[in-house]
């Protein structure tokens, strides 16, 4: 396994490293001249040369190149554009808010995802089959601003439930904030994990070694609690790992509609200021998150599948 483990981090580096060149040519090739974005069209031309110098714009592409590969590597990422800030500085304080928000919410939903793909499977083709299946299949057509616009109307506004919007730092206050949000990211993500979660099951439940569990004698209960939801976790797992890197980037929608300052808001303001050097940082550091997590998932399906083999 530890063999295994360290030919993995040695492809993350060819991995990162063709990301930062992709990054790159995007931002600064082919998304055009970022000084204009910057300024606008009422720049003068001895302005815009100014900025450029400031901006080191005026090196040679390869010269870029290795300043951001520089700052990647090195987590020193400069300076925001827009707010003249430390982006380091920018991540570390909002990684609090992000995480507070997605960490109750993300481990609420894959619970009851999981506990009402195991009902649905119990109660396969039955009425509370259909019903939970047109729930999810129609929770998953909406868009998460129509949440986000219901509940804040609702549940915030007429019925003063909760804050419309805001945040509070204090780990005591900070909840009542995050209430509402924590409710439309369950709202939002449980109808895909519970089809995901039951098709994984039920691709367990017709095997030989059910049959065979069912003709011992086994209630049914037994058989989808002890054998086959512990055979069908390796879809699940695999699932909820691909997922982990949302955890610490930050629900953006969520965040930007209820002004969390969270790195999902952060880049929202990014996107809409065309702030560069957060969102290539953010880009990097998404991409480092998601191979990490592929790692972790496969370590992670071992354990639970003996069969699994690091080759």
């Amino acid at each position: 396994m530890l063999a295994y483990v360290a030919r993995r981090l040695l492809y993350l580096i060819p991995v990162i490293f063709g990301v930062t060149i992709l990054t790159f040519v995007l931002f600064n090739v082919v998304g055009g001249d970022p000084v204009y974005q910057k300024m606008g069209k009422h720049g003068s031309e001895a302005e815009i040369k100014i900025l450029r110098h400031e901006l080191g714009l005026d090196r040679p592409l390869p010269e870029q190149y290795l300043f951001y590969l520089k700052q990647c590597v090195t987590f020193n990422f400069g300076r925001s554009w827009a707010t003249n800030q430390n982006i380091t500085d920018m991540l570390t304080a909002g990684i609090g808010p992000s995480m507070s928000l997605s960490i109750p919410a993300f481990f609420i939903t894959i619970v009851l995802s999981i506990l009402l793909s195991i009902l649905i499977v119990f109660f396969r083709n039955g009425l509370m089959d259909k019903l939970l299946q047109v729930f999810c299949i129609a929770g998953t057509c909406i868009s998460v601003l129509v949440y986000v616009i219901l509940g804040q109307y609702f549940f915030a506004y007429k019925w003063g439930m909760f804050p419309i919007s805001g945040y509070d730092s204090g780990w005591d206050s900070r909840w009542q904030f995050l209430a509402l949000p924590m409710i439309i990211w369950v709202a939002v993500s449980i109808g895909y994990e519970v089809l995901l979660y039951r098709s994984a099951i039920l691709e367990e439940v017709f095997q030989d070694y059910v049959r065979t569990a069912r003709a011992k004698g086994l209630t049914e209960k037994v058989v989808l609690l002890k054998h086959v939801l512990k055979n069908s976790l390796t879809p699940i797992i695999t699932s909820i790992m691909m997922e982990v890197p949302l955890l610490i980037t930050g629900a953006l929608v969520l965040e930007a509609f209820f002004g969390i300052p969270g790195l999902g808001g952060m880049i929202y303001q990014a996107v809409a200021n065309s702030d560069f050097p957060v969102i290539k940082a953010m880009t990097f550091i998404g991409s480092v998150l998601f191979v990490l997590a592929n790692l972790a998932s496969d370590l992670l399906v071992s354990l639970v599948d003996p069969r699994v083999e690091f080759n």
